[in-house]
């Protein structure tokens, strides 16, 4: 057994088996002359030795990094209009990964971690596509003259630690060297704001008669999608047309321009069915969200109302989290206004002071680099919002007053945006204008009824308003619809202060224990808790929770709860108010 550090470049051929299906004896000649042509030849014009063949790639070992890196670009633009004369879906296509790292020599075969590494890098890597490690970005040094692209840390299979994966940008091509072809369009461009396919749903039941059912499902999702502003969702006549055809989701989203496929199925047996869906990032190949629903077949038209509504409100806040993520790695003085803006929501949902002034800078940077962005104004406005909530704020009318003009603002520029009408209901919650405050929230779920947020929203603002039992569903959908929010903490406050409010105070202290177990919690939580515990007569313990209140707010009192809880009748205020003069606040 012999160990030596090696280059190891992997390579496959994208979408081989639709490739075998549709011409066997072909594709097989085809790929004898690829590689006899054109890939072995500049292997070993780079010194390299290919270590095997498999059916729809190889292995290739090289003494030089460089070397293997600048064979592997040599191999994809030398593909740029090889075959030409096929159709896009016939040609053969290459994607290629490339590491750096100790192998285990036996024989003429080769093994180890370097291996694996480039084989998940192959993996990631998209039609067209060279993507490298970590390593090897820092071995190449200056040594080529290549743009590289981070793509950021990555969990893959088999390896214990995640890898920093680069991507190789052609000069030739914005995302990758790919090339239609003569005479054929360019590829599409993946769009700034996070795009999406929905394919048609598989109906695996054997039973013809249930593809209405699968179908409807599909359409329900491309519609709901369609009403989140945020969102580029590609239409139904065109993903319709990949029905009953084997598919390669990555041959899917460069054909369709989009960075994330959803697919999924329907089983059904007897009265019971079964719908199972997956969102994959495209570009990686990686499972950004599954999740299956089991549910009694008694009434098919609600089911698709519901399956619909609980796969959209669970892949919105999904996306989000991820495009948030790669606005962050993204280098601060490349970011537009799209990236601007999901980095500014970043910072809003850790609810410190901090993180919200943060936010503010970066949402005021998008509106100038796009005044028409109406995101930008929907996060100024929540941004307002919260420092008057959560009394950051130094003079509270004045940035209420801002914070109005933005929501406006934001309504004004795009008024089918569900969260710029979000926005403008929570800030006349907090203005105390509670009928302007359910029409706005009422509009937002009209427009997006998966919006968590307004849920929960429209929830807040019925409590405040006295209507407490009409609240509490409400946030019972939000928490259903987006049981892994980063607010949930607020979720599960207004539901514990709407118990509170309705005196069942053994659930409502339960609810806020619950609150404040999520990230983030602050000291309205806690105040909520010492509440709770104070109606209850449970005094040690709701003077421990008014000890923990004034540690996050030594000015913590009677008015400040009064003008940070904007509660409309009298009974709803002196019911908070009582419980913490129970737990030791001062008159």
């Amino acid at each position: 057994m012999e160990r030596r550090l090696a280059a190891i470049l992997a390579a496959d051929v994208v979408g081989y088996s639709r490739l075998m299906g549709a011409d066997e004896t072909g594709t097989l000649e085809r790929l004898k002359s690829l590689r006899k042509e054109l890939v072995q030849p500049r292997i070993a014009e780079r010194k390299g030795r290919i270590v095997k063949l498999m059916g729809d790639g190889l292995l290739a070992e090289f003494p030089s990094v460089v070397e293997a890196v600048q064979c592997a670009v040599d191999i994809q633009q030398s593909m740029t209009g090889r075959e030409a004369d096929l159709p896009d879906d016939r040609r053969i296509r290459l994607r290629i990964g490339v590491n750096l790292g100790d192998i285990i020599v036996e024989g003429s075969d080769i093994y180890g971690d370097g291996v694996n590494v480039a084989a998940r890098l192959e993996a990631l890597a998209e039609s067209g596509g060279v993507y490298v490690s970590e390593v090897v970005r820092q071995s190449i040094g200056s040594n080529l003259a290549l743009d590289l692209e981070d793509l950021g840390e990555h969990r893959v299979k088999n390896i214990a630690r995640a890898v920093h994966v680069f991507r190789v940008r052609f000069a030739s091509d914005e995302i990758g060297p790919e090339q239609p072809g003569a005479g054929a369009e360019a590829r599409l461009a993946i769009p700034h704001k996070p795009s999406i396919a929905v394919l048609p749903f598989t109906n695996m039941s054997g039973d013809p008669d249930q593809e209405f059912f699968s179908d409807g499902i599909t359409e329900d999702i491309i519609t709901a999608l369609s009403k989140i502003r945020w969102f580029f969702v590609i239409a139904r006549s065109t993903t319709f047309t990949y029905k009953g055809q084997p598919v390669d989701v990555k041959q899917v989203a460069e054909e369709l321009g989009v960075r994330y496929v959803l697919e999924g199925s329907v089983r059904k047996a007897g009265n019971h069915v079964r719908v199972t869906a997956q969102l994959i990032d495209a570009a990686t190949g990686n499972h950004v969200w599954a999740e299956s629903y089991d549910r009694d077949l008694s009434d098919i038209f609600a089911l698709q109302d519901e399956m619909t509504q609980t796969i959209v409100g669970a892949i919105e806040p999904e996306l989000g989290s991820v495009e948030r993520a790669r606005a962050r790695r993204k280098p601060p003085d490349s970011l537009d206004a799209w990236s601007c803006y999901q980095r500014g929501l970043w910072h809003l949902f850790r609810f410190t002071k901090a993180d919200n002034d943060e936010a503010e800078g970066l949402f005021q940077r998008a509106a100038e680099l796009d005044p028409g962005f109406s995101g930008a104004f929907m996060g100024l406005a929540t941004v307002g919002y919260w420092n008057v909530l959560f009394g950051h704020a130094e003079s509270p009318e004045e940035t209420l007053a801002s914070a109005f003009t933005a929501a406006r603002t934001a309504v004004s520029l795009d008024d089918k945006d569900a969260m710029a009408h979000w926005a403008l209901g929570r800030v006349y919650t907090q203005m105390g204008e509670s009928e302007a405050a359910v029409a706005e929230l009422e509009t937002a779920l009209a427009i997006n009824p998966s919006f968590a947020h307004a849920h929960y929203s429209l929830g807040w603002a019925l409590l405040l308003a006295g209507r407490m039992e009409e609240a509490v569903p409400r946030i019972d959908q939000a928490l259903r619809l987006n049981p892994h929010d980063p607010s949930l903490w607020t979720f599960l406050t207004g539901r514990a202060i709407a118990l509170l409010l309705l005196h069942r105070y053994a659930e409502a202290a339960d609810g806020a224990r619950h609150a404040l177990r999520q990230p983030s919690a602050n000291f309205l939580t806690t105040a909520t808790l010492a509440s709770a515990l104070g109606h209850l007569g449970e005094t040690d313990d709701a003077r421990a929770a008014l000890e923990q209140v004034y540690r996050f707010r030594p000015d913590f009192s009677g008015p400040l709860v009064v003008r940070l809880f904007r509660f409309r009748h009298e009974p709803e205020r002196a019911c908070f108010l009582d419980g913490l003069r129970k737990a030791g606040l001062p008159d």
